[in-house]
């Protein structure tokens, strides 16, 4: 089927994908911000492979701080090790007994480190929804490869779930960290583990390919990303795998028994026909999922601070408290 009649369904035909939000015309502040964002170099780091080679080389010499930045007032955070990788808690500073859990996955290509925006975000969902974050850093590409972290990462969430017992655990993840989210849930799924009580995929970097004819046009108004940067990215994630295996591109999975979704993304983002793809696939074999696609809207709106980030926000923390 393609993209435009996929959106086509989902816009006339609700019960596809469950509720989703009104497709009006973008808030001033967010065209604003888009304006912005064309003037700031992200953008650039992905305009070809080489940009993305000289940028990974570059934080192989100077890597990037993963330390909270920007948590606000009423969050604590503690550092641990598990498996090996440095794992965040954060928690209410008023206390923490009875919270439910969200473990967060941070965006960034696998090529870049959690960012103050993140731990911003991460900060809002500990003290409004009053929950813990867990918040692994995993290894960067091309360091570590999808064949290691997509199975690690399934492992913390499994100990997670292990450890919450009847409390309710919510995965959140944006960008390439909403692929591992559910490259990891898939992972679960397939040895016979508890899934989460939810996925929350924000921008979900879904199929590494990025290879639909319609993503050449949408690239050209997208005004953070470019095709040839984030298919290198998505090549050194793979690692010794092919970049249609599930672990690297989990839209080629199966999504059969996974958790309920809700998904973010807007018609300025270069990944969004992956996301409208991937709703009606899981829709197709009982999952349920919501899919909040915006017109205008850049990739990873929910996380900026426009009218729709902020409704896109509320909806996450209601997911998750």
């Amino acid at each position: 089927m393609s993209v435009a009649r996929l959106v086509s369904a989902l816009q006339f035909c609700p019960d596809i994908c469950g509720p989703r939000s009104r497709d009006s015309a973008p808030s001033l502040q967010s065209r604003a911000f888009n304006l912005l964002l064309r003037q700031l170099p992200y953008k650039q780091q992905l305009a070809s492979a080489e940009a993305v080679q000289a940028h990974v080389q570059k934080l192989a010499l100077q890597p990037a701080s993963f330390e909270p930045i920007g948590l606000g007032r009423g969050v604590e955070a503690i550092l641990t090790r598990m498996g090996g990788w440095p794992v965040y808690y954060t928690a209410p500073s008023s206390g923490h007994e009875g919270c439910n859990y969200v473990m967060f996955l941070h965006g960034g290509g696998y090529i870049n480190e959690i960012a103050p925006a993140h731990w911003r975000f991460i900060g809002e969902m500990t003290r409004k929804a009053r929950v813990s974050c867990v918040v692994p850093i995993y290894p960067l590409a091309p360091r570590a490869t999808a064949k290691d972290v997509v199975p690690k990462t399934a492992e913390l969430l499994r100990m997670l779930l292990e450890d919450a017992g009847a409390g309710k655990v919510t995965v959140v993840g944006n960008s390439a960290g909403a692929g591992l989210a559910l490259a990891a849930c898939q992972w679960l799924r397939d040895r016979g583990h508890r899934q989460p009580n939810r996925l929350v995929l924000i921008s979900p970097a879904a199929d590494a390919s990025v290879s639909r004819p319609e993503q050449v046009e949408i690239a050209t108004r997208d005004p953070i990303q470019d095709i040839p940067g984030i298919v290198e990215a998505g090549r050194l994630y793979a690692g010794e795998l092919d970049v249609g295996h599930p672990f690297v591109s989990p839209l080629n999975g199966a999504f059969r028994a996974l958790a309920p979704m809700t998904i973010f993304s807007g018609t300025r983002d270069l990944l969004y026909p992956d996301s409208v793809d991937l709703a009606a696939r899981a829709r197709a074999v009982g999952v349920p999922v919501e899919l909040h696609l915006l017109r205008d809207q850049p990739h990873n709106y929910a996380l900026m601070p426009t009218p729709e980030g902020r409704r896109a926000r509320a909806i996450i923390l209601r997911a998750v408290a």
